[in-house]
């Protein structure tokens, strides 16, 4: 599979991503975030790689997940719940978010990212 890369070109980890995958010569599928949000498929197998750990796959220092009182909300929700709200709402899934063959990872630190693609 190509990878996917989920990214939202207003974020400036995002373009840090970007540029290192330009110059690690990756070929790779980019995806608008906003537009169009992770397949609940996609966002079940990130959260398998985090171990469950559904609050790392949220944009906590967004203003969606602020506005949305998620600190507070998320704890009481199921994870399909949880699934389902960042598949309708692009802004609530953190970003980057990568796809490979070989796993995923979210946010962008350069070693996962070595590792990984």
């Amino acid at each position: 599979m190509k990878p996917k890369v989920y990214v939202y070109r207003g974020c400036d980890t995002c373009r840090k991503a970007l540029k290192y995958l330009a110059e690690q010569g990756v070929d790779f599928q980019e995806i608008p975030i906003r537009e169009q949000p992770p397949t609940k498929a996609e966002l079940k197998r990130m959260l398998a790689i985090y171990d469950g750990e559904i609050r790392r796959i949220f944009n906590t220092s967004g203003m969606d997940y602020k506005a949305l009182n998620m600190k507070d909300k998320l704890p009481s929700m199921s994870a399909d719940e949880a699934l389902t709200l960042l598949n309708q709402t692009g802004n609530l899934v953190k970003r980057p978010f990568a796809l490979t063959d070989k796993g995923g990872a979210v946010g962008f630190k350069p070693e996962e990212w070595a590792k990984l693609f």
